[in-house]
């Protein structure tokens, strides 16, 4: 089976889905239906998903799984959020000064502080 495609190889505009088809008894059904936000993502971000998924969303679980960095972690979530036209951080607000927020970051990188004590602080959760 193959992925769906959301873009017209054509033209690049959107494609939309009007068939559905069921191959045990196959009966079809035609119409417009939604394919959701989930159908922009690559095979690769979807898998990301699963695992973050599965992870209950625990960053640490996810880095264990991937053997992946947090910095990449965090870059590969947002690439999924923005495949799916969201900005990540758009309505975040954590009144950290960039000074701190450097410095948070800093410390992370030289393993000082986990990355679940960065992210309270980050979001402003302890001082």
């Amino acid at each position: 089976m193959n992925p769906l495609l959301t873009q017209c190889p054509v033209c690049k505009d959107e494609l939309s889905i009007t068939r559905l088809h069921c191959s045990s008894c196959n009966t079809s059904i035609e119409g417009r239906f939604y394919s959701g936000s989930f159908a922009n993502l690559s095979k690769k971000q979807m898998e990301f998903v699963e695992v973050f998924v599965r992870s209950e969303g625990k960053i640490k679980r996810v880095e264990e799984e991937l053997s992946l960095s947090y910095p990449t972690i965090r870059n590969r979530l947002h690439e999924v959020i923005r495949a799916m036209g969201y900005e990540p951080g758009k309505e975040e607000s954590t009144g950290v000064d960039e000074e701190t927020r450097r410095t948070i970051l800093e410390d992370l990188d030289a393993g000082k502080i986990s990355a679940e004590d960065a992210m309270r602080i980050l979001n402003g959760e302890e001082g």
